[in-house]
C-alpha cells in the first residue's frame, strides 16, 4: 500500500521536448532516470553535479557521510535514434560503527558506479503528429494541450549496458565481478507541459544478487527556462530492497547550460538515507540540420498519397471538354 502511495507521487528534471534533437538542452538531469529520446546526431552533452548525503543503519549501529561526483556524458552519433553515454558516481564515504563499545571510523573512496551504455529509441508516436498541419482557425487548438487517448502510447527506448569497477573497489560486493550487464526499458509520454518517464531497470543480471528497480518520473515545466520534477524509485534485489523518493527543480540559463538541484529520502532505518544534490548540464551542439525519422510504411503511404493524385489528376476534364486520359 505505501509503493502505491508514493508511486502516485510520480515525478516533477528536464525540459519538455517532441522530438530527438530539440532547440533547447535535453538533460536527465536532476532525477535518476532517464528520457526515451537521445541527445540528437552530433550533439556531445555533459551532466553533472556534487552530492552529499548519510546513510544511518539502526540495527547495525552504524553511519556514514557520503560526499561524491555525479556524472553523465552523452553522444548523438550516426543516426537520432541512437545515442551513446558513460554514466558514474565517484563517492568519498566516513563510516563510523561501534566496535565492542568503542566507535571507530573508517574512510574510503572510489567508483561507486560507471556503466557505459547505448540507447536507441524503438518507438516514436511523435513524429507523425510534428507533420499535422495546425488549424488555421483555432489559436487555443494549436497552443493548449487536449487529451487524447494515442496520448497514452509512449515513445520507447531500450537501453543496454555494461557496469565496469575495477581494482580493488570497496563499493564491490564479495565476489562480484568487475563487469556486469545492465539493461533497461524506458518509456516516455508528453502531455503539455508534463512529461511522464519510466525506466524498468535489470542491472547485474549476472551476479549473484541481480538488482531489479523501476523510476518514475513526472516533471512539469512551469514556463520557458524553469521546472520541476518529483521521482518515487522501488528498488529489489536480495542484498537491498528500498522505496525512494526525489524531488527538485531545474533552470534554463542559455539553450545549451542548465542548472539544477534535488533531494532524496527513503523510508526505512535499514538504512535511513537523505541525499542533497546540485547539478550542471552542458551541450556542445554539432548538430547540422533537423531530421525527422520516417519509418518505411511512412515512405510508402507517401508514395501512394502521389500515385493517387497523379491519377486524379489525369483525369481532369480539360477546357475543350476532353480528359487527360
Amino acid at each position: 500500500m505505501k509503493r502505491l502511495f508514493i508511486a502516485s507521487l510520480f515525478s516533477l528534471a528536464c525540459f519538455y521536448t517532441q522530438a530527438q534533437y530539440t532547440e533547447t538542452i535535453n538533460s536527465n538531469r536532476p532525477g535518476d532516470s532517464q528520457g526515451a529520446f537521445a541527445v540528437g546526431n552530433q550533439v556531445l552533452q555533459l551532466e553533472t553535479g556534487p552530492q552529499f548525503g548519510n546513510d544511518t543503519h539502526d540495527l547495525l549501529g552504524m553511519e556514514k557521510d557520503l560526499l561524491g561526483l555525479d556524472y553523465e556524458l552523452r553522444f548523438g552519433f550516426f543516426m537520432e535514434q541512437l545515442e551513446f553515454n558513460l554514466k558514474g558516481t565517484f563517492l568519498s564515504t566516513t563510516k563510523r560503527m561501534d566496535v565492542g563499545g568503542v566507535e571507530k571510523e573508517y574512510k574510503y573512496s572510489n567508483f561507486q558506479s560507471n556503466t557505459l551504455g547505448v540507447k536507441y529509441l524503438i518507438y516514436d508516436p511523435y513524429k507523425k503528429r510534428s507533420l499535422e498541419k495546425p488549424n488555421i482557425y483555432s489559436w487555443k487548438a494549436n497552443n493548449t494541450f487536449s487529451f487524447k487517448w494515442r496520448d497514452l502510447i509512449p515513445a520507447v527506448s531500450a537501453y543496454a549496458g555494461a557496469n565496469i569497477l575495477f581494482g580493488d573497489n570497496p563499493y564491490l560486493l564479495k565476489n562480484e565481478s568487475s563487469i556486469s550487464p545492465q539493461v533497461a526499458l524506458i518509456t516516455q509520454n508528453n502531455w503539455g507541459h508534463f512529461v511522464f518517464v519510466m525506466n524498468f531497470i535489470a542491472d547485474k543480471v549476472t551476479e549473484n544478487d541481480p538488482i531489479y528497480s523501476g523510476i518514475f518520473t513526472m516533471t512539469h515545466s512551469i514556463n520557458g527556462r524553469v521546472s520541476v520534477f518529483a521521482e518515487y524509485q522501488a528498488i529489489k534485489s536480495d542484498f537491498y530492497a528500498d522505496d525512494i523518493a526525489r524531488a527538485g527543480g531545474a533552470y534554463l540559463i542559455t539553450k545549451d547550460l542548465q542548472v539544477d538541484v534535488s533531494g532524496l529520502l527513503n523510508f526505512k532505518n535499514t538504512p535511513s538515507r537523505w541525499q542533497v544534490a546540485l547539478g550542471v548540464s552542458y551541450r556542445l551542439d554539432m548538430h547540422a540540420e533537423d531530421e525527422i525519422i520516417m519509418s518505411t510504411d511512412d515512405n510508402e503511404d507517401k508514395k501512394e498519397k502521389k500515385s493517387k493524385k497523379q491519377k486524379r489528376n489525369s483525369q481532369l476534364v480539360n477546357p475543350d471538354g476532353t480528359t487527360n486520359d
